[in-house]
């Protein structure tokens, strides 16, 4: 499952990002492998945001859509 087919409130471990160079944004973000990350707001057309160590962070779609997550 990707990030962007999250639903708000449900709970995820980042399992890969796939794309490399969207991996360097990811990272930019603070955004690795293994993290536990919980949906705050699926925005239509927009941004999915998300919630990490405390921080609120807005991802855009290109990225979301290759960003795997278990969900927990």
């Amino acid at each position: 499952m990707t990030l962007s087919l999250l639903k708000r409130g449900q709970k995820g471990r980042i399992a890969d990002i796939l794309h490399s160079s969207l991996k360097i944004d990811a990272l930019r973000f603070g955004i690795t492998v293994g993290q536990t990350i919980e949906c705050i707001e699926v925005v239509p057309a927009g941004p999915v945001v998300i919630r990490k160590n405390h921080q609120e962070i807005a991802i855009g779609r290109d990225l979301a859509n290759v960003i795997h997550i278990d969900l927990l």
